[in-house]
């Protein structure tokens, strides 16, 4: 007789998706409903926060039960609710730690916190069932730039993570001020295209206390200035160079810290994760550095890398299966630290 599988109803509201799933022993993804706020803080340049809460508590429903029926299931047989409680925007954060909380009460389900990056990085196992801890993994969105060696299903090291600007962060602040407008990180990369990634030298910061840390600020400001300048002196400003100019060096940090962490710690396996972690020039430069190193290179698809409850429902099962229950005190960590519970 087979073993019953493990069913996890995930929900995400981090920020300004509002998502949720079903996912069975942490590989087979049933559903996977995202409702993307996008559109709507796109006329502001970012995420309004007030909005984004608002629109959570006015969608989570909907999509909960639209993932239920997609995966042809019912609250019933859902053996536990996996939710994003931190990091993330503190009032989009309740609005899905209370739904699961109310779930939980209401259907006598256990609960379990889930930390946000750890879905991140948990996305890598969704489409790659051969890949099991240890591993290194880079992880790289709009809020978090960490560096992390998964010792084991839900045991975490932080090698590294931003001083300052995320890079993802910084690619928003960038695609701003060259008049790209929100996303920058996708806006970024299609103008890139067009552009010489060697036409202007932008700087690199090196971290010399800890080498695998990364600091954006720096090339932000570089790129600022550098517009500036041109204004300034009139000289016209090829848009597109600037854009690919950033982009590399932003992809050349993050690809040389990952490269001295392989070759210190002797890893295997290496993994990306987070909205950057879909960008085409990173994905192909990692894999170049690690076909190099005989290094096996793992990365979601780009569905995976950005907000979705799919990967929150995967690390909810390791979690589950670890013994890990929350109970209805469960509260929102909007600074939580990746390790900490």
């Amino acid at each position: 007789m087979s073993e019953k599988k493990i069913k996890i109803l995930a929900i995400e509201s981090s920020c300004d998706e509002t998502a949720a799933a079903v996912v069975e022993d942490g590989r087979t993804v049933c559903s996977n409903i995202i409702y993307s706020q996008i559109a709507l803080h796109m006329e502001y340049g970012g995420v309004v926060p007030e909005i984004a809460s608002r629109k959570h508590i006015e969608k989570i429903n909907r999509v909960i039960r639209t993932a239920l029926n997609e995966a042809e299931t019912n609250l019933d047989e859902i053996d536990a609710i996996g939710v994003t409680y931190g990091p993330g925007l503190v009032g989009a954060l309740l609005v899905g730690v209370a739904e699961a909380k109310a779930i939980s009460y209401a259907k006598k389900i256990p609960l379990v916190g889930v930390h946000h990056i750890e879905g991140h990085i948990c996305a890598n196992y969704i489409e790659n069932p051969t890949l099991k801890p240890p591993f290194l993994c880079l992880v790289v969105s709009g809020g978090h730039t960490h560096l992390v060696r998964v010792k084991d299903y839900g045991t975490y090291e932080i090698l590294g993570r931003t001083r300052d600007d995320a890079a993802g962060e910084a690619f928003d602040k960038v695609a701003r001020a060259i008049g790209l407008g929100y996303p920058g990180g996708p806006k970024i990369e299609k103008i890139s295209q067009e552009g010489n990634p060697n036409a202007i030298s932008f700087p690199r910061a090196k971290i010399a206390d800890n080498p695998y840390d990364f600091s954006f600020s720096g090339l932000k400001s570089a790129v600022l200035n550098y517009l500036n300048g041109c204004r300034m002196k009139e000289i016209p400003v090829v848009t597109a160079d600037v854009a690919a100019s950033f982009q590399k060096a932003v992809t050349d940090v993050l690809i040389s810290n990952a490269m001295k962490a392989i070759e210190e710690y002797k890893a295997e396996k290496f993994a990306i994760a987070g909205g950057v972690a879909s960008n085409r020039i990173l994905r192909e430069g990692m894999q170049k550095a690690c076909r190099e190193r005989g290094v096996e290179f793992f990365y979601p698809s780009p569905v995976f890398c950005t907000d979705n409850a799919a990967m929150i429902g995967v690390a909810a099962y390791f979690d589950f299966k670890n013994g890990k229950r929350d109970g209805l005190d469960l509260n929102a960590v909007p600074n939580l630290r990746l390790g900490e519970r």
